[in-house]
């Protein structure tokens, strides 16, 4: 069953508009081809955050975003996608923007790591920031 959610775990935010959201998300999932099955976005405080950083990937460091990719069928979307509010407030005040603009920008940031889009290399950031410019216009 195709679905998107959105769930808290250790703190209380609600997100504004979640259908308009999801309902960007699929438009986007749609443009790249694939087909969604589900996925769930839980936003969490900084040190959630940290912990499963330090559980599943090994790193001690504090990060916006982490995605675990479940799809078990090419071209079809399924996964958790794990962002830190604390984390994407401060990101907006760094980079003087608005919240609800770089909330967005890491939900499709973790969208487009489903869809198979990296950044680990220069190259590969360059690409995902891009695409993320671009789906943040179909808002």
């Amino acid at each position: 069953m195709a679905a998107i959610n959105f769930f808290n775990e250790d703190i209380s935010f609600k997100l504004s508009h979640p259908r308009k959201t999801s309902t960007w998300i699929k438009l986007v999932i749609q443009r790249e081809k694939f087909s969604l099955n589900q996925v769930n976005f839980i936003f969490c405080s900084d040190e959630y955050l940290r912990a499963k950083n330090i559980e599943y990937l090994n790193h001690k460091t504090y990060t916006d975003i982490i995605t675990f990719d479940y799809a078990d069928t090419e071209g079809e979307i399924e996964g958790d996608i794990f962002i830190s509010i604390d984390r994407i407030r401060e990101n907006a005040d760094k980079f003087e923007r608005p919240f609800d603009e770089e909330l967005h920008r890491v939900i499709i940031h973790g969208i487009l790591h489903l869809l198979g889009y990296d950044d680990k290399t220069p190259q590969q950031k360059a690409l995902i920031h891009k695409k993320e410019d671009a789906c943040l216009s179909l808002r």
